[in-house]
């Protein structure tokens, strides 16, 4: 099971530099239950968001190497605000709390989607989406509508199946699927990611894409 990365000296750079990004420290800055509590600062954002339960958690410790810098759980709902992590003063990495199902009350559920809602529409320096998909489910309707959401924002995603490891080469038919679906979606990006937190598949390649959104050297983020 691979990603589509070849073996160019382009590619092979675009890896180790985002291996370089996530040597770097990474530490939790705030978590925000309202909309008044986000923090202002002046670097990109790239956001996680997924169904409850997706693992947005367990990738966010795999990728930065670090066990428990997002709080994991195998309870759905877990996460009820808005992490933000730094990672070595070059990105900020955002875990939003699940959609969907999850074990919390119905009021909570409530306020906590539309806070995803209102971050995902209103923040001027996210520089991109990353949609978890359960390998084991694909998309499910909750995940269209938020799609159709971010196409109505001009808010750029990209679809990243996690657990690959669990279904084996299944999980090549589902990113096909999904690849032919994203072509109805304009701000979509048209590449699937396959991951794996547990067998560090994915993982390299993920990095090297998150590398690629950060602005140029000289380059800033204007705040609305």
């Amino acid at each position: 099971m691979v990603n589509r990365f070849s073996s160019s000296r382009g590619d092979r750079d675009r890896i180790e530099a985002g291996r370089v990004l996530f040597a770097q420290n990474c530490d939790f800055v705030t978590g925000a239950a309202q909309v008044g509590h986000l923090p202002l600062h002046e670097l990109p954002e790239l956001a996680f968001v997924g169904r409850s339960n997706v693992g947005k958690s367990s990738l966010i410790n795999a990728l930065t190497g670090r066990k428990s810098l997002a709080r994991t759980s195998n309870t759905p709902g877990r996460t009820q605000q808005i992490n933000f992590f730094n990672l070595g003063d070059r990105l900020m990495l955002v875990d939003l709390p699940g959609y969907g199902y999850a074990r919390a009350p119905k009021k909570s559920v409530i306020s906590w989607t539309e806070l995803i809602h209102l971050y995902l529409k209103g923040r001027a320096n996210l520089r991109r989406v990353c949609v978890l998909v359960d390998a084991r489910h694909g998309l499910k309707n909750s995940d269209r509508s938020l799609m159709r959401e971010l196409d109505q924002a001009a808010v750029v995603y990209q679809i990243v199946l996690t657990k690959v490891d669990k279904v084996g080469n299944v999980a090549q038919q589902t990113r096909c699927e999904i690849e032919r679906e994203l072509l109805k979606h304009p701000a979509a990006f048209p590449a699937v990611l396959l991951t794996s937190s547990q067998k560090n598949i994915g993982l390299s390649e993920l990095r090297a894409e998150i590398f690629s959104i950060l602005p140029k050297v000289g380059q800033g983020i204007a705040l609305g």
